[in-house]
């Protein structure tokens, strides 16, 4: 394996660990056996496992602006661009694996103990408000509808996967939309 995707397999390899059993149920000794990485070869790879930690952060937060933007890219008009969030939602809650957020799953699980992962979590969660606060500009709505979408879209993530229910996406794609159409209506 080159030195490029042995760190990929093994960012891979943790982000699918720690998203279906947690971080601190993942041991370093089982990341190397599932990656199929020696133990050093491992440790020449990160340095800890803080930094792995932090390199699968980077590597969802690139996961979910692709799958995000790749909706948003092919809605026709500025409103159908905001419905594709959560027609992405309603997708992603129904997989069998879902487990939530991942980055809502690593902060309640080791932020208050690691001041970079909560940086890292912060900024996905700001990334992600400031990009919907863009669509909502381009569809010609104020920023109060962009934080209630915002929450409505992080809402539903936690609901969908305490309850085990994907028909809260459906919900909250209703009630975006619902947000949506007043406040254009409101603009005039």
């Amino acid at each position: 394996m080159s030195e490029t995707s042995t760190r990929d397999a093994v960012v891979a390899t943790a982000d699918d660990l720690f998203y279906r059993r947690g971080i601190q149920a993942v041991g370093m000794d089982e990341l190397r056996t599932a990656a199929g990485v020696s133990l050093k070869r491992l440790y020449s790879e990160f340095k800890s496992k803080d930094e792995i930690v932090q390199a699968v952060l980077a590597r969802r937060t690139g996961v979910w602006q692709e799958c995000v933007s790749s909706r948003v890219d092919a809605a026709a008009s500025a409103r159908d661009k905001l419905l594709a969030i959560y027609d992405y939602l309603v997708e992603w809650t129904a997989e069998e694996e879902f487990r939530g957020c991942g980055f809502v799953n690593t902060f309640g699980e080791i932020g208050a103990l690691n001041e970079d992962v909560a940086d890292a979590v912060r900024a996905h969660k700001e990334g992600f408000a400031a990009y919907v606060r863009g669509l909502a500009v381009d569809a010609g709505l104020g920023p109060d509808v962009a934080e209630q979408l915002v929450l409505l879209a992080e809402g539903v993530q936690t609901m969908a996967a305490v309850t085990h229910d994907p028909r809260w996406a459906d919900a909250a794609r209703a009630a975006a939309a619902t947000l949506i159409d007043a406040g254009l209506a409101a603009r005039g």
